[in-house]
């Protein structure tokens, strides 16, 4: 299956989204299609074997709309590791939507010069406005009219894409919003043309008889300024709402901005060079100095600072950097300067990836827009047989044709199916940037709608709840007879760094890390001997000397304190005992140290009703100490790496929704099953496989800020579908005059117009709410801890 992804032209509302769609979906070997109306894209799954890229875009041709294959789709690497595009390079998402809202505004202008004194003239009468006596009698009732007929035709002509689209998806038989306007646009003006030929034939008889005649057949039937007002409406609705968009993509076009342009290059003789940041080639050396943005990934090679990382992660302070650690694309260096050897160029730095999944998101449809979707592919020609019935009715009835065509045309133009269409991807477009301002990546709108839902978190222990590697959390010299320690810590500590420094236990690591902290350097032994399972022994001059568990201990006819033991066990920590010619020098203790913010973490998920379950590989006694530590409310415990994914399956079978949240290769299989999977820490690897949702910090508390956002976006999408639903549901009915007979309601088109107008302006105004978004339970517990 190859994946592919198209610029699609033409499409103006959800109607033109569902045709593309459709006729897409028809072609032998599609396996998927998602058309995106706000970014005018289209994703497909198909068979290479059985289409083209030619025959994908020549079907949506047929079907009355233009596509081509994205430029720079996909990969931007080329064959045999060739250039590869850089972010700085990249098209900024909101260039288009910024471009079609000049054009937008350009007509908007015009149409709105022309139609104030359309307006004036053609409604002033009825309004008591003083006009011009070359307007009131009857004589120059013909000036009247073309005056009106003038003043429409640039209007018309600026806004003439409602037309040739509209009429061009009536031809293929898929009528859209464009062809609602078209209709009762022109509706209005055929009568209105109609009823000159009925002036002039009046005027012609001559008599005042006849001159009064045709002048109340004006007053009555000339309805150019109702067709001026609703395209001027239409067109003040359509400039908004693409203003509006043009602000969706806001974050990533924050991203692109940080990508600097240049770069300084240092060459093997130190001489450097100003270059275009795309020109940056692997194991090139790159300078940075204080205050500029890094243009490629890499490791430091000389110098310290401090890098602000917001950018990337969200997290607002500074790391420090030197010698040997990694450096992203897009993150500032705030302090000194330093060089460091580019290890990820274009398409395959941090940030390239970060905009590809937030652009793949955005490509991809939430289950929730199906729904609407269902509705948009029939919704406006059940609007065309409303307006038909309408006009039918009220022919009938009144035998007005006046007043039947003003029910007809109000039905067709205060329809919206644009709202329907866009309360989904707008929402989606706003939230995966928002996410990604958080360092909350998704790969897929479906992931961030099901996320909403979830009841059951499950954590791995190692790395998600604690850091993922042993620290010394006691240094507990041995008390003699006396009562008094037999030595100082320090002195302690020197002699597990003698008998550590050349073990290459994962423990030993622990303590010679604090070692180092300490400024201890371990003193060289002899006679260094590992007894598996045990420890290690060794001779320190005359001294013999021993470290390992109780059982080494034991072995040397050492005793150990009990109460030592149980403690460290009950706490999940590691007790490792020294000995120096048969006694018992003192106690370190090491354990996989709790995350800063776990406990938080747990507390925040809590209060959002999601259960916590740590599924571990960890024996019990150490798993429930970790978990009363953070408060997690469940405990799987001695799990191997091959049974995560049965325990996530059985959760799921119990009727939980389950999120996984993980940051090994061992969790992989879990995250895959799991409803959504969420990758934690994840550095580099951003493109994690199985997480459907990347974590860019290491930080438990962003699960919670996660599902908060999530809920924020699905709870904005329901408010813009149900807005839409209602909208139309009333907006229908009223101008089609059901409330006529009881009421006297009757909706003129020109308030059916703005009405429609105003509908989708309003979702699209909602969902950019969510460029404020904050989670509030997660940043409030942050704050209490």
């Amino acid at each position: 299956m190859a994946h592919e992804t198209f610029d699609v032209g033409g499409m103006t509302c959800a109607a033109c989204q569902a045709h593309v769609e459709k006729a897409v979906c028809k072609l032998s070997g599609v396996n998927n299609v998602a058309v995106n109306l706000l970014s005018g894209s289209m994703a497909v799954d198909f068979d290479e074997s059985q289409l083209s890229d030619d025959d994908i875009c020549s079907a949506v041709d047929r079907a009355g709309y233009s596509a081509a294959p994205t430029a720079g789709a996909g990969s931007a690497s080329t064959a045999q590791g060739g250039a590869t595009q850089s972010v700085s390079k990249m098209e900024s998402p909101t260039k288009k939507l910024e471009a079609a809202a000049h054009s937008m505004r350009t007509r908007l202008i015009t149409s709105i010069v022309f139609w104030v004194p359309l307006f004036y003239i053609g409604m002033g009468h009825m309004l008591g406005w003083p006009l011009p006596s070359i307007f009131t009698d009857g004589v120059h009732s013909m000036t009247l009219a073309l005056t009106e007929l003038m003043l429409l035709l640039p209007i018309m002509y600026m806004n003439r894409s409602y037309f040739i689209n509209g009429f061009k998806s009536l031809f293929h038989g898929a009528p859209t919003m464009d062809a609602l306007i078209a209709i009762g646009a022109t509706a209005s003006v055929a009568w209105s043309v109609y009823a000159m030929f009925l002036m002039a034939n009046a005027l012609a008889g001559g008599t005042p008889e006849a001159v009064h005649e045709a002048h109340m057949i004006g007053m009555d039937n000339l309805y150019f300024e109702s067709a001026g007002t609703i395209l001027s409406l239409v067109t003040v609705g359509k400039y908004l709402e693409t203003r509006s968009k043009s602000k969706t993509g806001g974050a990533i076009e924050k991203l692109i901005d940080l990508a600097p342009k240049t770069a300084t290059i240092v060459d093997e003789n130190g001489t450097e060079t100003v270059v275009d940041a795309d020109a940056i080639e692997l194991g090139q050396t790159v300078l940075v100095r204080p205050g500029e943005s890094i243009p490629v990934d890499g490791v430091v090679l000389e110098g310290t600072s401090a890098v602000d990382e917001s950018a990337l992660t969200g997290e607002s302070i500074p790391v420090e950097k030197g010698p040997g650690d990694t450096v992203n694309a897009a993150t500032i260096n705030r302090t000194g300067a330093f060089t460091f050897r580019a290890t990820r160029v274009g398409a395959d730095t941090n940030l390239a990836k970060i905009i590809q999944l937030v652009e793949d998101a955005n490509a991809t449809k939430a289950p929730i827009a199906r729904l609407a979707d269902k509705v948009a592919g029939v919704f406006v020609p059940a609007v065309l047989g409303i307006a038909a019935i309408a006009f039918v009715v009220w022919m009938i009835v009144t035998g007005d044709v006046n007043h039947a065509l003003t029910a007809a045309v109000a039905v067709v133009v205060i329809s919206c199916p644009c709202a329907l269409g866009l309360a989904t991807p707008v929402a989606i477009m706003v939230g995966t940037g928002k996410g990604a301002e958080m360092g909350v990546l998704f790969k897929s709108a479906e992931a961030l709608e099901t996320l909403h839902k979830v009841g059951t978190v499950v954590l791995d222990k190692t790395g998600t709840v604690t850091e993922g590697k042993p620290a010394v959390t006691d240094i507990l010299p041995a008390v003699g007879e006396d009562g008094r320690p037999v030595m100082s810590e320090k002195a302690l500590m020197k002699l597990a760094a003698a008998l550590e420094r050349k073990s290459e236990h994962p423990l030993a690591e622990a303590i010679m890390a604090r070692a180092d902290e300490m400024g201890i350097v371990g003193r060289v032994v002899d006679d260094f001997q590992a007894v598996p399972g045990r420890g290690v022994t060794a001779r320190e001059g005359a001294n013999t000397i021993a470290a390992g568990n109780a059982k080494l201990m034991a072995e040397l006819g050492i005793d150990v304190p009990a109460d030592e033991l149980e403690t460290f066990a009950r706490d999940g920590k590691t007790p490792l005992f020294f000995a120096r010619n048969g006694r018992l020098a003192g106690t370190i203790a090491v354990a996989d140290e709790v995350k800063p913010t776990s406990a938080a973490a747990i507390r925040a998920l809590g209060e959002l009703g999601v259960k916590t379950v740590m599924l571990t590989g960890d024996n019990r006694l150490t798993a429930e100490a970790i978990a009363r530590r953070v408060g997690v409310t469940q405990v799987i415990a001695d799990v191997m790496p091959a049974d995560k994914e049965r325990h996530v399956r059985e959760l799921q079978d119990a009727g939980a929704t389950v999120a996984m949240v993980g940051d090994g290769i061992n969790d992989s299989p879990a995250l895959a099953r799991a409803d959504v999977g969420l990758a934690i820490g994840t550095g580099a690897d951003i493109a994690k496989e199985g997480a459907d949702v990347v974590l860019m910090r290491s930080d438990l508390l962003d699960v919670a800020r996660a599902i908060e956002l999530s809920r924020g976006v699905i709870r904005n999408i329901k408010e813009d579908l149900f807005w839409a639903l209602f909208y139309n549901a009333c907006g229908i009915p009223l101008a089609a005059g059901v409330f006529y007979p009881l009421l006297g309601w009757q909706l003129s088109p020109m308030f059916g117009a703005a009405a429609m107008s105003l509908s989708s302006v309003c979702v699209v105004t909602n969902a950019l709410r969510l460029r404020g978004f904050r989670p509030k339970v997660s940043d409030r517990i942050a704050a209490e801890e």
